[in-house]
C-alpha cells in the first residue's frame, strides 16, 4: 500500500475530513488533495508532520501496515443485492411471459373478428318483410 493511501486511510478511519487535514497542516485543500493521490512528493518533515496529526510515526506511515482498506461492501449487503438481481430477473421473465401471452390473445382476438367481418361480408342477408 502506498504512503499516500495509508494516509488517506488514517485520515478516514480517524474522522477527518480533507479540509481538516489541511488547515492543521497549513496547506490548501487542493494541496492536501494532491498529497492522497500521490501527486506530490512528501518531503520528511511534511510526512512527520502529517504523522502527528494522524496520530502515529513516520516509521509506521512508512511500513504501509497501519491502515487496512474498508470492506467497501460489507458481506449482506453483498447477498442482499445479489438476492434482488435475481428477484429482478425473475420479475422480467414472468413480464416477458405475460407480454407474450397478451399478444398471443390479441392475435386470437383480432383474427375472430376478421372472421366474423368476412362472415358478415359474404353471407347474404334476406330482408324480413314488415307486415303491412
Amino acid at each position: 500500500m502506498t504512503v499516500s493511501t495509508q494516509i488517506r486511510l488514517l485520515r478516514q478511519q480517524k474522522g477527518y475530513s480533507q479540509e481538516n487535514m489541511a488547515d492543521m497542516l497549513g496547506l490548501s485543500t487542493t494541496a492536501y488533495g494532491d498529497i492522497e493521490r500521490g501527486k506530490t512528493d512528501l518531503t520528511l518533515s511534511r510526512l512527520q508532520q502529517i504523522a502527528t496529526a494522524l496520530g502515529t510515526t513516520t516509521t509506521q506511515l512508512l511500513s504501509g501496515e497501519l491502515a487496512s482498506e474498508p470492506e467497501l461492501y460489507p458481506a449482506e449487503v453483498v447477498h442482499q443485492v445479489e438476492t434482488l438481481k435475481a428477484e429482478q430477473e425473475r420479475k422480467d421473465r414472468e413480464i416477458e411471459n405475460l407480454q407474450r401471452e397478451v399478444a398471443y390473445w390479441k392475435r386470437k382476438a383480432e383474427e375472430m373478428a376478421l372472421v366474423e367481418v368476412v362472415r358478415n361480408l359474404t353471407t347474404p342477408t334476406e330482408r324480413n318483410r314488415i307486415g303491412f
